[in-house]
């Protein structure tokens, strides 16, 4: 960022709306002269771009150029959308990632602020008539309305519904009402307080401890039921006295009522949610509430983070190993935790929280260093011992199992549900059945465009690809033999739901997954009527891990606990452990004894031992010592270059191209590939992955940038980077 507010205003740098590599720079525009006045850094500005009129942000005052420049058309905002603190937090995204910059601009926007001509939110109003004078004539119609006035001098329009739009209309011509437009926040939430609890021995030399500390980056490590959210809500009570503000982020999956309603219940309406769940109306509303000063605490998943709080205090994230964190699927891909340490960095004594109980291995690791200042609360709030994991070994179970399910997690459940206590099943796969194959000639029924097999769907009747969404009937003659011999194989959770309608008919069985939650507001309602025992059973996949806390379930089972372990990623055993380890920690959260059943075909696997022993620190060193001798985080630094394209053959030859110059220049780098990436065809393009693993290569990023620059022009060829990534395809 160039320039300052001191400088003339009547040229200006604009980033435009594009997001292509080509262009990613600022293009100088002057100022009429009667829009001068108005110019402000961070503003939306319309401009003349070759044929095309774009919008874009105003990131630099300039001097008056040597040439002649076009001029802005209009001033789209009054208010700045992108401080000062957002546009260096934007520059410093931009050198992490290697994106374009007006990328890491938009992602911090909700849509109806982002600089695109295809943003069309309104705000929403009440529209309320207000009586001015009363006039010397009036027919016998009016009287009667102005009689309603007499009472109450302003009414809202919703409670005039029975007079005429026409009778109101001609008093407002006359100037006897006055038409007056109110905005509506369309998000509101409950005025419900209720007093601060007391905090626990461990939570005291927590707070303590954080508050005598000048560090910046705190891992708070708690086991599950520990009381983490309470000593958020008492360093945030801190911030607030000091007329600071704070920034509490949390999974998406665990963003509930349950959080929101703890908060709000302490801290009032002072309150912003930002989250995907919103509207694009309630997302605007929300925003503009927090950069007009109007709230001290936003809460909301990875994006909340840019939320435009002036004179931060804290960011809190909580479940701080949720993989969520992680923008892993389009450019910028940023990572949140990093970009939290980033912006506290902008603000003078602001600090970072993370909390979990199974914090990540990088996280960890760093705290073992001081590199994070590690803080722990090794106890529940209520002195109660975690629950009683037991595991079943299905490889013994499944000869005398009622289906999906052994007989002593059958038993178990059938047992909590005569003494009225709620039940949560886990089994991280929606659908039916994992896959659709001919009984007669093996064949395997695949998306079209993606190389990987349809999930059936019973419930819809249909054939899905969870990747590009393609949707097509199921029937039983095999395409390939023509045989009627087409089967469905595997489990996910709608066939699970199935069979306990069968073994449990019964049972009052609630499931929750990417499938039943996808319309607005069905997950806070799904977690009210479970909170409520309208059900006894609540099956769903990794949803129900996190975030949740019901008093009466003293039982969770988990179905098939291998399902994450068999993914082709150095990160599965921790992935794993942190998934049964969370979901355990839903059981027995009350006065209510808890016990966790877990079935296996793994049982002597270390991370699923860990897990039955609740042992956090011999699942780390193990996983670390595997890490070690495999070169992997947090021992090495990991980047992936995803090379596609529409032809498979170019696609492949110019990764190989790609991975002979990176072999040339990065001398301290080990690098794998290419090789297809996990999936490799999606959407009829194709995939080629370049692994790199070093430890310290300080023209890594130089050298990135060339390639990209290589290929910014070529429509054959798609690069993509990934800095530490989740995914690896």
């Amino acid at each position: 960022l160039v320039g300052s507010e001191m400088c003339i205003r009547d040229s200006i740098g604009v980033l435009v709306e594009l997001s292509n590599k080509n262009i990613d720079k600022k293009f100088i525009y002057s100022v009429p002269n009667d829009l001068e006045k108005n110019i402000k850094l961070g503003i939306r500005v319309e401009v003349p771009f070759g044929y095309q009129r774009l919008e874009g942000f105003v990131i630099s005052f300039e001097e008056e150029p040597e040439m002649e420049t076009k001029s802005i058309i209009s001033i789209i905002d009054e208010d700045i959308i992108l401080n000062k603190e957002l546009l260096k937090l934007g520059k410093i995204m931009q050198e992490e990632t290697l994106s374009t910059l007006i990328s890491c601009y938009q992602v911090m926007l909700p849509k109806a602020l982002k600089a695109s001509r295809k943003s069309s939110v309104s705000k929403k109003y009440d529209i309320f008539y207000e009586l001015v004078k009363i006039p010397e004539k009036t027919t016998k119609k009016q009287d009667e309305i102005i009689e309603l006035f007499k009472m109450r001098k302003i009414i809202p329009k919703k409670e005039l519904q029975k007079i005429s739009a026409s009778s109101l209309k001609t008093l407002e011509a006359n100037n006897t009402l006055r038409e007056i437009k109110k905005e509506h926040y369309r998000v509101a939430l409950l005025e419900e307080r209720e007093e601060k609890k007391p905090l626990t021995v461990d939570q005291e030399k927590v707070v303590n401890e954080f508050r005598n500390s000048s560090d910046k980056v705190y891992l708070l490590h708690g086991v599950t039921g520990s009381g983490k959210t309470e000593v958020y809500m008492e360093l945030i009570e801190d911030c607030i006295k000091e007329n600071k503000t704070c920034i509490v982020l949390v999974p998406e999956i665990s963003l509930t009522p349950q959080t929101i309603s703890r908060f709000s219940k302490r801290f009032g309406s002072r309150i912003a949610l930002l989250h995907s769940a919103l509207s694009d109306g309630e997302r605007y509303d929300e925003w503009r509430r927090i950069n007009r000063g109007e709230v001290d605490i936003v809460i909301g998943a990875r994006s909340a983070l840019f939320a435009p709080l002036k004179n931060l205090g804290l960011i809190v994230i909580d479940e701080q190993h949720s993989e969520s964190y992680k923008q892993d699927d389009s450019n910028p891909r940023y990572d949140a935790i990093n970009m939290a340490i980033k912006r506290v960095e902008l603000n003078k004594g602001a600090k970072v929280i993370l909390g979990s109980a199974t914090p990540t291995l990088d996280a960890y690791a760093r705290a073992l260093k001081n590199i994070y200042h590690l803080l722990n609360l090794p106890k529940r709030v209520n002195k109660k011992p975690l629950p009683e994991v037991t595991l079943v070994d299905m490889n013994q179970e499944f000869k005398r199992s009622e289906g999906h399910f052994s007989l002593l997690l059958l038993n178990k459940i059938k047992e909590k549900l005569s003494k009225e206590e709620q039940v949560i099943l886990l089994l991280n796969r929606r659908g039916y059945s994992s896959f659709v194959t001919c009984k007669n000639c093996g064949y395997t029924v695949k998306c079209p465009h993606c190389d990987i097999t349809l999930t059936y769907h019973k419930s819809s009747n249909n054939l899905r690809c969870h990747y590009c969404g393609y949707a097509t009937n199921i029937t039983n003659i095999c395409p390939e033999c023509h045989e009627k011999s087409l089967t469905t194989l595997g489990v996910g959770t709608e066939k699970i739901e199935e069979e306990l309608h069968t073994l449990i008919p019964a049972a009052k069985i609630l499931r929750m997954d990417f499938d039943t939650t996808s319309k607005k507001g069905s997950h806070a309602k799904m977690i009210e009527e479970f909170k409520e025992h309208k059900y006894d059973i609540l099956l769903g996949t990794q949803i129900v891990a996190k975030g949740l806390d019901f008093e009466n379930v003293t039982l969770v089972g988990v179905v098939n606990a291998d399902t994450s372990l068999n993914i082709p990623n150095f990160r599965s055993s921790e992935q794993t452990f942190s998934l049964l380890s969370q979901v355990a920690g839903r059981s027995g959260r009350s006065s209510k004894t808890g016990e966790v059943i877990i079935q296996t075909y793994n049982p002597t696997h270390y991370a699923i031992e860990c897990v039955k022993n609740h042992d956090y620190l011999d699942f780390f060193n193990k996983e670390m010592n595997i890490r070690r001798r495999l070169n992997y985080p947090p021992y090495y630094y990991v980047t992936y270059i995803r090379v596609s394209g529409k032809d498979d053959k170019i696609c492949y030859k110019e990764s190989l191209k790609i991975a002979r110059i990176l072999q040339k220049y990065l001398d301290k780098t080990i690098i794998l590939g290419p090789s297809p990436c996990n999936v490799f065809k999606i959407n009829n393009t194709f995939r080629y992955g370049i692994t790199l693993k070093y430890k310290k290569q300080d023209n890594l990023k130089e050298i990135l940038n060339r390639i990209i620059d290589v290929y910014k022009s070529n429509r054959l060829i798609v690069i993509d980077l990934n800095f530490n990534p989740i995914v690896f395809g």
